[in-house]
């Protein structure tokens, strides 16, 4: 079946999927604020207009076919100036100037997140929490103060819902050893695609493991995209959760996680996003997406390394148990019996990684001020010419070919080293990332162990493409 066919109409999948579940009941594993049923049925089905017909254009199911769209005019993009306010980029590389494509891996720091982490270590050093001092108040402040720029960030409906983690592996695992061990039993499913990182993987194999569950995996087309149609048959009255990537982190496809999120909550299952490749591309709103849990990286959102983010619905939070014990995670603690403090405290035991949080506040800081809708579509554009640009190489062989993508490129050169290649990029002062990119399931769909990942970030320019190219033309002479 041709892709035009396949994704026509999403609406018409959702109609289909929730004419055909309407039987299905509430399932008893879910906590009882969640909301099923006719209630849900009814509210979802009057949507359907604005769910398929108001966002066509945002999602790659419904546009295979197109070529990339013109896009609007930008307005006081000086990506010069831009590029100043990130020290690392100033740097020469085996004396070329740096030329940054390894933002799929990480993303480099504006000055203002750098001074943010070190006015904190030099002025306001402190642990947070009840303290009665003087820095202790600043430092808590600035931790909590931190919280709510990133509630405010994504769209959540209080602080409350945004927990601090090291990244978003760990709030991926936070999910599975605390919501999942409540609520997986033996013989049930939880559905992943065949796009996920490793992170998005392995804590789901040891939960079902664990309880004697089963992983369903969606597969991809040719394209490296999901197949919704194949999604549609996974889910069912045994799935107790759904777990995507909004972006693919080897492929930088993106996936229709809205559509997704709403199919899976016809049966009442909650789903996860992996946020990390998604999140610093566009604007994320969870309360418009209806995610019930939300994982990125601080590091991927030019902050810090070693914080990270969880959202997840406040109801949810409330009815999970906390996944790891100590300080600040509790109310009262007894050799008989400890109480818990409420969420976010609840799931965040010992001293966080505060220094992080500012400083991923002030990444926010700064996004807010560029505009997330104005990195879209500056990375649009360069996204573009991107492929353009690699597709003039014959030799070159794209993988992933969506039509809808954010972030990164990956290729192959049959018969060519990707390793050498790689230390031959380097040479040049180019940084890309050679090697499966820790998810070998997306690239075995392709028969790949390996590619070479070029990966963009608001600061790349144009010109750095042109560079790419040439020194890859140059390595094939």
């Amino acid at each position: 079946m041709s892709n035009e066919n396949r994704f026509a109409s999403a609406g018409g999948f959702l109609k289909q999927f929730i004419s055909h579940n309407q039987a299905e009941q509430t399932p008893a594993w879910l906590p009882d604020s969640f909301q099923t049923g006719a209630l849900y049925l009814a509210n979802l089905s009057t949507g359907l207009t604005d769910l398929t017909d108001g966002q066509s254009d945002n999602y790659y199911f419904l546009t295979a076919n197109c070529s990339n769209p013109e896009l609007p005019t930008m307005e006081n993009w000086d990506i010069q100036s831009i590029r100043r306010d990130f020290p690392a980029l100033q740097q020469m590389v085996n004396g070329r100037p740096l030329i940054w494509l390894d933002n799929a891996a990480t993303t480099h720091k504006p000055q203002c997140v750098i001074a943010a982490v070190a006015n904190f270590y030099a002025k306001d050093n402190s642990n947070v929490h009840r303290g009665a001092h003087t820095l202790a108040k600043r430092a808590t402040d600035a931790y909590e103060g931190a919280r709510e720029k990133i509630q405010r960030f994504i769209g959540a409906e209080s602080a409350e819902e945004i927990i601090f983690v090291r990244g978003a592996t760990e709030a991926i695992n936070l999910v599975a050893q605390s919501y999942g061990r409540m609520v997986v039993r033996p013989g049930d499913e939880i559905i992943l695609s065949n796009l996920e990182h490793h992170a998005n993987i392995v804590p789901w194999q040891q939960l079902c493991d664990e309880k004697g569950a089963s992983l369903k995996v969606i597969p991809l087309n040719d394209n490296g995209e999901i197949i919704l149609e194949e999604y549609t048959k996974l889910l069912n009255s045994k799935t107790r959760l759904v777990a995507i990537s909004h972006v693919s982190n080897s492929l930088g496809t993106v996936v229709p996680i809205k559509v997704m999120i709403d199919m899976a909550h016809v049966l009442g299952v909650p789903v996860l996003v992996d946020g990390a490749q998604g999140i610093p591309h566009f604007k994320v709103d969870v309360k418009s997406l209806d995610v019930d849990f939300y994982a990125f990286s601080g590091h991927k959102l030019f902050g810090p390394t070693g914080i990270g983010i969880l959202y997840a619905k406040k109801t949810l939070l409330e009815s999970m148990p906390p996944w790891q014990g100590g300080g600040n995670m509790i109310k009262t603690v007894t050799f008989e019996q400890t109480t818990y403090n409420s969420p976010p405290n609840k799931f965040e035991a010992g001293t966080g990684h505060i220094a992080g949080a500012v400083g991923l506040g002030a990444a926010v800081d700064y996004l807010t001020r560029l505009g997330p809708e104005q990195v879209e579509i500056y990375e649009q554009k360069l996204m573009a010419y991107a492929r353009n640009a690699l597709s003039t190489i014959p030799q070159l062989r794209q993988v992933g070919t969506s039509a809808h993508k954010a972030g990164v490129l990956s290729f192959v050169i049959p018969g060519v080293s990707s390793e050498r290649l790689g230390e031959y990029l380097d040479h040049q002062g180019i940084a890309v990332r050679v090697g499966h990119h820790c998810s070998q399931p997306s690239l075995r769909h392709f028969g790949l162990d390996s590619t070479i990942r070029s990966s963009l970030a608001l600061y790349n320019t144009f010109t750095e493409i042109d560079q790419l190219v040439l020194a890859v033309e140059k390595y094939l002479c």
